[in-house]
């Protein structure tokens, strides 16, 4: 089985280095793993750098192929990034911005017709349940329904490799639940999900691996209830907390105050 292994990465922005020689465990098809941390941990800082958005060095390995060592062009067809602020200015209709995100891949630009890209277009909207948005412009969307059509067009290329920063960040309860489900499915379908959260409960619940990071290194790592602690939150947040099963077994964080 195909894992993507991060291996000594340093990465950042002019004049601020956020990430140093950071190492991860090999992350697993078919898993869905959270970053989680404060702001400035280094979370988007490197879903970016996984998607080739940002200089980088180190290694960073998927099925034994070197990716930091493709082209955008060539990392697009392993990789897809859905970013946290979706831009609101794209005058498409939403099947519109789908397709584009479609014929924006060399593969799918020689192999599908037109008429193939609007069936596999309709099939994401349906499968994400926004297919009755199709049609309307995506800058007259509420904030809600644009971050659900930048899912759409993150996922309609079936990357290996799917990168979700703070997907929930602009949704209500149910479609927070829909968000989750979907990223266990596509995981479930044989990808490698990793998502940017900061609703440590979501994390608790749906989550295969939580690695929580602190000022560019992993703080804490594992099964959720494993990286989610009293100790690690603490010590990362500077709040006390709880972790406590519910009436159906799951278990719950229960912040009480600041430290």
């Amino acid at each position: 089985m195909a894992n993507l292994h991060i291996n000594d990465i340093q990465v950042g922005y002019p004049g601020k280095k956020v990430i140093h020689g950071l190492t991860l465990p090999p992350l697993a098809i078919g898993e869905v793993t959270v970053l989680a941390g404060p702001n400035g941990a280094g979370k988007s800082t490197l879903l970016r750098a996984i998607a080739g958005l940002l200089r980088m060095t180190g290694s960073i390995r998927f099925d034994e192929q070197e990716l930091s060592s493709f082209s955008i062009q060539k990392r697009a067809g392993y990789v897809s990034f859905m970013p946290q602020a979706v831009p609101t200015d794209i005058n498409l209709s939403v099947i519109e911005a789908i397709i584009s995100a479609l014929k924006a891949s060399p593969l799918d630009a020689v192999s599908d017709d037109n008429l193939t890209l609007h069936h596999r277009a309709i099939a994401v909207l349906e499968r994400i349940g926004i297919a009755h948005l199709a049609l309307e412009p995506l800058n007259q969307l509420s904030g809600g329904q644009r971050q659900l059509a930048s899912l759409a067009r993150t996922v309609v290329r079936e990357p290996k490799i799917l990168l979700l920063d703070e997907p929930t960040s602009a949704l209500d309860l149910r479609h927070q639940l829909k968000v989750m489900r979907l990223a266990r499915s596509f995981a479930a379908d044989g990808r490698i999900v990793i998502m940017v959260l900061h609703d440590l409960n979501l994390a608790l619940r749906w989550a295969d691996r939580v690695i929580v990071m602190d000022q560019g290194a992993v703080a804490s790592q594992g099964h959720p209830t494993e990286a989610i602690t009293p100790t690690v939150i603490e010590q990362v947040y500077g709040v006390r907390i709880r972790v406590e099963n519910c009436s159906r077994g799951l278990p719950n964080l229960i912040v009480d105050r600041e430290i």
